[in-house]
């Protein structure tokens, strides 16, 4: 997916830029130099895994995480928590929070913020490290955008490095549900290029 969205989507143009999922989980993919950074044995990019909080919704089997926080399950869980006393605590899900958030629901609103804070904590620490161009969000992000932007922003500029946090933007996804598709075809163009074949030698 980071690849897709460096290749045709919302990482056009850059050399540096990170890819989050913010979906049913947190994961990163880092376009660094130009190139995807895969890690020493491919496990670059398990943001998700970072400790912000010394307790917390768990994500990543790690309460207080960046996935406990900013994933479709963080917010369920904090959901579950906070609107037990409206609905069934199963019953909630972050589509339904983010729906409530927008229509006024102070409750909801108070979800929301807590995981963009939360969220501008993630980045901060990922500009602070890469001192990428561009980060790019996909799923919940993209779609919620509006919701999540002024909080994330307001600790970016609290937390993340000035000189950093000036040359990074920060971006929804472009993609959409069609990132699936793109990131299988892109993955097979990139491959078929490395090894000097077309797309078609492999039978695609």
């Amino acid at each position: 997916c980071a690849i897709a969205e460096w290749r045709f989507g919302a990482g056009r143009g850059t050399r540096n830029m990170v890819f989050l999922t913010f979906g049913t989980g947190l994961g990163a993919g880092l376009i660094l130099d130009g190139r995807l950074y895969e890690g020493t044995n491919g496990m670059a990019g398990e943001a998700g895994h970072l400790r912000l909080a010394a307790d917390g919704p768990e994500g990543y089997g790690k309460r207080g995480s960046f996935e406990g926080f900013c994933s479709g399950g963080g917010l369920r869980r904090l959901g579950a928590q906070r609107l037990r006393q409206l609905r069934a605590a199963e019953a909630v899900t972050a589509k339904d929070i983010c729906t409530a958030a927008q229509a006024g629901d102070g409750t909801a609103q108070a979800i929301v913020e807590e995981s963009a804070a939360y969220l501008g904590m993630g980045l901060s620490v990922l500009i602070d490290l890469f001192n990428p161009e561009r980060i790019v969000i996909g799923s919940i992000f993209a779609r919620a955008e509006a919701l999540f932007r002024p909080g994330m922003e307001a600790v970016i500029a609290r937390e993340a490095l000035a000189q950093s946090a000036a040359v990074c933007r920060v971006v929804p996804a472009q993609l959409g549900d069609s990132i699936g598709d793109v990131a299988a075809l892109t993955i097979a163009i990139e491959f078929s290029q490395k090894n000097g074949k077309s797309v078609t030698d492999y039978g695609a």
